[in-house]
């Protein structure tokens, strides 16, 4: 799992492209909505890119991995958000069921880039 780029990891093109539909979604919906779980859901889904870029930028491995902690945490508040939106008839069940499970593969995805950076930092050290 060698990256020379961060466009070269996969997570974060899922996360990219999951963080710009959400945003073409919300940019329908009414202005209290987006006002307020709409604003919401789309600074959560931007941070899970944004977090990986961060880290990946960092060259650190323990950097790096807390930034994807960070990620992590953005996914599942993202889920709140779009549990959320489901509740509140702002998206269709087939729309949430989507959404939901692009994060699902981008969890899984996060997670093996999380143990990917583990092993090089235990065969690398601390640098």
């Amino acid at each position: 799992m060698s990256h020379h780029s961060l466009e070269d990891l996969e997570v974060y093109r899922l996360a990219d492209t999951f963080s710009d539909e959400i945003w073409f979604i919300v940019s329908e919906w009414d202005y209290f909505a987006k006002d307020t779980v709409g604003k919401q859901i789309v600074r959560s889904a931007d941070s899970i890119s944004a977090n990986i870029a961060e880290g990946y930028g960092r060259y650190h491995y323990k950097e790096n991995r807390n930034f994807c902690y960070f990620s992590r945490g953005s996914i599942l508040e993202t889920k709140g958000w779009l549990q959320k939106s489901k509740k509140r008839n702002l998206i269709t069940d087939e729309q949430f069921n989507n959404l939901f499970e692009k994060l699902q593969v981008i969890h899984i995805k996060l997670n093996a880039y999380l143990k990917f950076i583990g092993k090089r930092e235990g065969n690398k050290g601390d640098q």
